[in-house]
C-alpha cells in the first residue's frame, strides 16, 4: 500500500516512499541519517503550502509530546515539539502558567506553530517564537544540536521560523507568564467605521482582531482585556452555524447582491454582542470543522486599512462566490530573521475560501494588492512568492540561509517546494 499525507483542508497531498513515527530525540537522529529523503516534517498538517510534502520521507513528531520540565520562579516550560496546543493549554494551567497569546486555532503541534511564525493579536504581543528560550533539534548529519537566547541569541533568532528546514524541532523552551483570565467582548459595527478608527482600536485593548463579513458591510469586533473579575459562562460559540448561514446565501443569492445583502444584514441584526470573563485557555480557540484554504499577507501596520478596502472591492466587484469572513489582527515586531514581522509592527489579513471550490483565481487575485502595500505572506498560508521575493523582503535573508546550510549541509529537508523557497539548486 501506498503511504499517503494530506493537510487538513485536502488542498496539499503528498505519496512518500516513508512516513515514520520517530519515540524520541534517538530515534528521529536514525532517521534523519538513514532514511529516504528529502524529510519533511509533519506537524498537525494546518498550513495550506507544501511545506510537508515529500516524496522521500514525512516525520510524524506525535510520539515526542508532552512537558518536559517547568520553572515556577520564571514561567518558564520546556516541551517535546510534537505537543498539540490544545493540551499544552491544560498542561500550562496545570502548573500555573499561560501562554501570552494565543491564535484561534489549537489543533496545531507547537513545533509547527513556531516553524511558520503561527501568532494571534495585539500590537504589544508577538508571535509564538518570541516566546523562545532554548531550542533543540536534529540537524541534517543526525546529530543533536542546542542553542540558548543567553548563549547564542544569533542562532535562537535564525531558527526560530524555519519552516523545517533548519534541523527537525525535539525540544524546546518557551517563556510564558503567570496564568490570567481575560474579559472578552464582542461587537458589530460598519467597516467604514472600523477602518476609520483602525489604529485607535486596535491599539485600545491587549488583543484586538475584527472579521469583515462579505457583501454586508460590517465587521465584527473582538476585543480581550485582562481582568480580575469573576469567570462568566463563555456563550455558546455559533460560528458555524453563521458559516451555514452565509453559505446558504451566497449559494441562492451569487447573482442577486442586494437582496444578500439585505438578508446577511438581518442575520447579524440578531447576533448577540458577547460580553464574558474566563481563564485565558477558555477564550482564544474556537472550532473549525468547515474546510477552508487561507492566504495570509502581514503588511506593515499603518498600510492595513487601505489593503483591506481594496481586497473588499475586488471581492465584492468580481467574487460573489466567497462568502468566508475576511481576518484581521496585529502583531508586535520582533528580531527573528525568518520572521514576517522582523523589525516592523503589523497588520494581518486572512482571506478564506471553501475547501469545496478552487481557492486559486481569488487567491492570485487578492496576492498583487497585499504585495502592493509590502506585504509578507504567512509561511504556512498560501502566497506564489520565491527565493528572489524573499531576499528583498527580509534584510537578513543571506544570513539566514548560511545558517541553514550549516546546520543542513547535503540538504535532507530540502524538497523540490522548500528549494523553491530558498533558490536552492539540487
Amino acid at each position: 500500500m501506498l503511504n499517503t499525507w494530506s493537510n487538513w483542508s485536502g488542498l496539499v497531498q503528498a505519496a512518500p516512499k516513508l512516513i515514520a513515527t520517530p519515540a524520541d530525540a534517538g530515534e528521529l537522529a536514525d532517521l534523519v541519517r538513514t532514511a529516504p529523503g528529502p524529510l519533511r516534517v509533519a506537524g498537525a498538517g494546518h498550513s495550506f503550502t507544501p511545506l510537508v510534502k515529500s516524496e522521500g520521507t514525512i516525520v510524524s513528531l506525535e510520539k515526542i509530546e508532552g512537558l518536559v520540565s517547568h520553572e515556577p520562579a520564571t514561567s518558564r516550560a520546556r516541551l517535546r515539539a510534537g505537543t498539540r496546543l490544545g493540551p499544552l493549554m491544560h498542561l500550562l494551567q496545570g502548573i500555573g502558567q499561560g501562554l501570552p497569546n494565543m491564535g484561534d486555532i489549537d489543533k496545531q503541534a507547537i513545533g509547527g506553530a513556531l516553524g511558520t511564525a503561527t501568532h494571534g493579536s495585539g500590537p504589544k504581543l508577538g508571535a509564538y517564537h518570541t516566546q523562545l528560550e532554548t531550542v533543540q533539534l536534529v540537524d541534517g548529519n543526525g546529530k543533536l544540536r542546542e542553542y540558548s537566547r543567553t548563549g547564542d541569541q544569533d542562532m535562537i533568532h535564525a531558527t526560530g521560523v524555519a519552516l523545517g528546514a533548519f534541523g527537525i524541532l525535539t525540544e524546546v523552551t518557551i517563556n510564558n507568564i503567570p496564568t490570567y483570565r481575560l474579559r472578552r467582548r464582542k461587537w458589530v459595527l460598519p467597516i467604514a467605521d472600523m477602518l476609520k478608527s483602525f489604529e485607535t482600536m486596535m491599539a485600545a485593548h491587549r488583543s484586538a482582531e475584527f472579521y469583515y463579513i462579505p457583501f454586508s458591510g460590517y465587521a465584527q469586533f473582538i476585543a480581550s482585556d485582562l481582568s480580575d473579575a469573576a469567570t462568566t459562562a463563555r456563550p455558546t460559540e455559533d460560528d458555524e452555524a453563521g458559516l451555514a448561514t452565509l453559505r446558504k446565501l451566497r449559494t441562492a443569492l451569487r447573482w442577486l447582491p442586494s437582496l444578500r445583502r439585505r438578508l446577511i444584514l438581518g442575520a447579524i441584526a440578531k447576533l448577540p454582542a458577547e460580553d464574558y470573563v474566563q481563564d485565558w485557555l477558555n477564550v482564544y480557540a474556537s472550532d473549525r470543522q468547515t474546510k477552508f484554504n487561507e492566504m495570509e499577507y502581514h503588511l506593515p501596520f499603518e498600510e492595513g486599512p487601505k489593503a483591506l478596502a481594496e481586497i473588499i472591492e475586488l471581492t465584492e466587484k468580481h467574487f460573489p462566490e466567497v462568502y468566508f469572513p475576511m481576518e484581521v489582527r496585529s502583531v508586535a515586531p520582533d528580531e527573528f530573521w525568518l520572521s514576517p514581522f522582523h523589525k516592523r509592527l503589523t497588520c494581518s489579513i486572512a482571506i478564506h475560501h471553501d475547501a469545496a471550490n478552487d481557492p486559486g483565481p481569488f487567491m492570485w487575485a487578492a496576492e498583487p494588492i497585499f504585495r502592493k502595500y509590502g506585504g509578507r505572506p504567512h509561511w504556512g498560508k498560501m502566497h506564489s512568492l520565491k527565493a528572489a521575493d524573499f531576499k528583498k523582503l527580509y534584510p537578513r535573508w543571506d544570513e539566514a540561509l548560511a545558517v541553514r546550510r550549516d546546520i543542513d549541509p547535503e540538504n535532507r529537508f530540502v524538497s523540490p517546494y522548500m528549494a523553491g523557497l530558498f533558490g536552492i539548486e539540487k
